[in-house]
């Protein structure tokens, strides 16, 4: 039984990236495809799980859920509970290949980033993990998720192949509800829901040094990196996380002396 954490909402694992690791690769070297996916919340996913009942939907349904960014991993410490470490999705991505690479016969298919990018991070896997199999990519057009057909046509790519792997780069909270909805069709052992993890791997968006990475700034480089996508959204989670956090404070008090 894993140790699991109420937090903001939802059930987060309490895992180090070390364990995170073991039980995904053991996933994915059984037989069942159940499809389980793994999604990890940084502060844009906490600000939307408040507003969006689909996404809430689809994080009560995930296999695993780790967190993503050192702002949560500060807030749940001060809310106290024990949680030893994030594990960001684009990290948990390359240790999983790295991982797998040292295994027999683990496939993957990546499924998102833009044209072009996906067949980019292909070469790059293919170039620095050979024994990993990359049997299929696809990049979808923006707004497939709202049309039944199109969604079929990728199922029907994803399942000719059953890959063990499917990493999702859709963006949230897209990634997430279309694997919520789409999870008893798809044949695959494990999703991986990770944002720009097919870019960095591709090498079309730059990742944060890891010094920054460990004291808690990619958001900062990243928002320097894609200032007219990212200030918008950055801006008014930095205004509504606070208040998220507030209110667990004060609901965790009220039931403390209930």
């Amino acid at each position: 039984m894993r140790n699991k954490v109420r937090l903001f909402g939802i059930d987060v694992d309490a895992l180090t990236k070390v364990e995170a690791i073991k039980l995904i690769m053991d996933w994915l070297k059984a037989d069942a495809y159940l499809c389980r996916y793994v999604v990890t919340p940084n502060v844009d996913h906490v600000v939307k799980l408040q507003e969006h009942e689909g996404f809430r939907e689809a994080y009560h349904a995930a296999s695993l859920v780790l967190i993503d960014g050192k702002p949560v991993l500060v807030a749940a410490r001060l809310l106290g509970e024990s949680i030893f470490e994030t594990v960001p999705g684009s990290d948990l991505t390359i240790q999983v290949l790295e991982v797998a690479a040292s295994c027999e016969n683990i496939s993957v298919f990546l499924l998102g980033a833009a044209p072009g990018v996906g067949t980019k991070a292909v070469e790059r896997i293919r170039e620095q993990w050979p024994s990993v199999q990359v049997i299929g990519h696809y990049s979808p057009p923006f707004g497939f998720e709202r049309e039944d057909a199109h969604s079929e046509y990728i199922i029907r790519q994803i399942n000719e192949c059953a890959p063990d792997l499917l990493i999702v780069g859709l963006g949230a909270p897209k990634q997430e509800i279309w694997m919520h909805k789409h999870r008893h069709l798809t044949k695959t052992k494990v999703a991986l829901c990770v944002g720009a993890a097919i870019d960095f791997i591709a090498r079309e968006k730059p990742r944060a040094p890891p010094w920054m990475r460990q004291i808690g700034m990619e958001w900062y480089y990243r928002l320097m990196s894609e200032p007219n996508r990212l200030a918008k959204r950055y801006a008014y989670d930095a205004w509504i996380f606070p208040r998220v956090l507030f209110n667990e404070f004060l609901k965790r008090k009220r039931t403390k002396f209930r």
